[in-house]
């Protein structure tokens, strides 16, 4: 079974940049596609951003155009999240998560991590 452990997260000002991490454990991790989502309290779940098996698909939400970036190392089995000029509306527990339509970076997402909170102040 795949473990997914999120990191990177944490207090930021308003216009700040942090960059989030997901270690996947397992030999397949570059079989899958990958993705980001997030949830603020009160709210649900959304998808923030994903990326195929290669790196050659990604697909943002409109909220993360123009502002975040994911990426990925296949020889670490690491997804990444970049996220520039953050936000207040931004503050959410982001999400990592797996899955095996490995050509498409939105759909099918079955695992999921634990979670890292972020927090944009004003």
């Amino acid at each position: 079974q795949v473990q997914l452990v999120e990191s990177g997260g944490g207090l930021v000002q308003a216009g700040g940049s942090l960059r989030l991490s997901c270690a996947a454990s397992g030999r397949t991790f570059s079989s899958y596609a990958m993705g980001w989502f997030r949830q603020a309290p009160g709210k649900e779940r959304e998808f923030v951003a994903g990326i195929s098996w290669s790196g050659a698909s990604t697909a943002y939400a409109d909220s993360a155009k123009g502002r975040f970036t994911i990426s990925r190392d296949n020889a670490k089995n690491t997804v990444y999240l970049q996220m520039n000029d953050l936000q207040p509306e931004d503050t959410a527990v982001y999400y990592c998560a797996r899955s095996p339509m490995s050509n498409t970076p939105v759909a099918g997402f079955d695992s999921w991590g634990q979670g890292t909170q972020v927090t944009v102040s004003s």
